[in-house]
């Protein structure tokens, strides 16, 4: 029987679909042109969601281009997922084109875009592998320590409630199978990020800086259990440390595995009904800038705003960790989260002209 759950088992979580009509050498991981414009440039992606458990494709340069196999037919054909009316027939027109066998429809279609082959090689979804095993040892903080966290305003209290640790040893085994012992040492500490089913490393002083142990699900992100139920204002940002100065200041944020991560929509969804606002604050150097303003547009659907913080954007001066550092305090990060008396008036009047709701 055709059904949505039927197609994606048939499809290999609907991989073998976005083959089919974008060619049999999509790669996962590899950016591509949007076939639907003039891409001058590769800005689609396709990647395996495991929460979602499909294969997805985005275009970073034109959010109108997202979703999954379903959303990319409907595309073609002009059609919307939101309609039962249509997405039942997105699901004949797959089971048609990829000769599924799942519902006998002798009607044809004509997509806007011509089907190629299919992949000769249908690549499996990938399984989720298991985490290497590790092992790390406590101790209890040390005065240089706790100076080196109270520099950016955080306090005792603060590590304990985020579940951060100084490790006095952490034993783990590499890609390739190769186990190594790292230790702590006055001039190279190391602490450790606590989470249910794994731990994240950090060595400010070290060459590498961060490592990961165990498992955390599909998404790593630091600080989501912390928040408060609802809110005014939630930050994300871009790391642990800037997340642990901001709540030592009294602002909820969170942050995930780098500036560059993929962020789950769902979870800003959810967030979005929680806090008025939702605010990107990122490192203020090119990398961080270039990755904010992307992340702003990307999360338009939810009104996620965005600050510059007026820092020089060098290794000594880039984060808000480093904004409290160099003795700025937390009512100025305030002044630089309120928008502009203009801004306030554009928004008073957009929400008196939107409809009201029954």
């Amino acid at each position: 029987m055709i059904s949505r759950d039927a197609i994606l088992n048939s499809t290999n979580g609907g991989l073998d679909v976005f083959r089919h009509y974008l060619g049999g050498g999509l790669r996962v991981g590899r950016k591509f042109r949007n076939p639907f414009y003039q891409d001058t440039h590769a800005s689609c992606s396709l990647y395996y969601d495991r929460r979602a458990g499909v294969y997805k494709y985005r275009d970073f340069g034109n959010e109108d281009y997202a979703g999954d196999c379903f959303d990319l037919v409907a595309k073609l054909h002009n059609l919307s997922c939101r309609n039962s009316a249509d997405f039942i027939e997105i699901m004949r027109i797959i089971d048609r084109d990829l000769h599924l066998g799942l519902y006998d429809d002798p009607t044809t279609t004509q997509p806007r875009i011509r089907p190629r082959p299919p992949a000769p090689e249908p690549e499996p979804i990938p399984e989720r592998k298991a985490p290497l095993p590790y092992k790390y040892r406590v101790q209890a903080f040390s005065q240089t320590e706790l100076a080196y966290w109270r520099q950016y305003g955080i306090d005792a209290a603060t590590l304990n409630r985020y579940g951060v640790v100084s490790l006095a040893e952490y034993c783990g085994v590499s890609n390739s199978g190769r186990p190594f012992t790292l230790r702590s040492s006055p001039s190279e500490p190391m602490f450790g990020y606590v989470r249910l089913h794994g731990i994240k490393v950090y060595r400010p002083e070290s060459q590498s800086r961060f490592l990961f142990g165990g498992s955390f699900g599909g998404y790593y992100c630091f600080g989501l259990e912390q928040l408060p139920a609802t809110g005014e204002t939630m930050y994300i940002t871009g790391g642990e440390k800037d997340v642990l100065s901001l709540a030592a200041h009294g602002f909820p944020a969170i942050c995930f595995g780098s500036e560059t991560t993929h962020i789950p929509h769902d979870l800003v969804a959810e967030l979005s009904q929680r806090f008025r606002h939702i605010v990107i604050l990122y490192d203020m150097d090119k990398t961080g800038v270039k990755h904010s303003l992307a992340l702003q547009q990307e999360l338009a659907d939810y009104h996620v705003g965005r600050i510059e913080l007026p820092l020089a954007g060098t290794k000594q001066e880039k984060d808000i960790s480093d904004f409290f550092r160099l003795g700025h305090i937390a009512e100025e990060l305030r002044r630089l989260s309120t928008p502009r008396p203009e801004v306030r008036q554009y928004i008073q009047r957009t929400n008196q002209l939107k409809p009201k709701q029954q």
